[in-house]
């Protein structure tokens, strides 16, 4: 699963076009939870919207074991593949 997980993080960075703002958070909370696991920081400030979007993301993954992650992470990758082209 650790092959393909890379693989498809690889592939994530050359998709023909970039996916929307949601497919991208998506994409981070399976990645850091894939990674790191649960999440490990303090939620970011009132004032940085991006920084709190991404962190809200990789807690709503909160629980997933890695290699739950990994697998919904390859699942992702592969309807952005078909998506967007790579």
């Amino acid at each position: 699963m650790a092959e393909a997980f890379e693989k498809a993080a690889e592939e994530a960075k050359v998709l023909k076009q970039r996916p929307d703002q949601g497919e991208l958070t998506a994409l981070y909370g399976l990645y850091k939870q894939a990674t790191v696991g649960d999440v490990n920081t303090e939620r970011p400030g009132m004032l940085d919207f991006t920084g709190k979007a991404k962190w809200d993301a990789w807690n709503a993954k909160k629980g997933l074991s890695k290699e739950e992650a990994m697998a919904a992470y390859v699942e992702l990758v592969e309807k952005l593949k078909e998506k967007y082209g790579i």
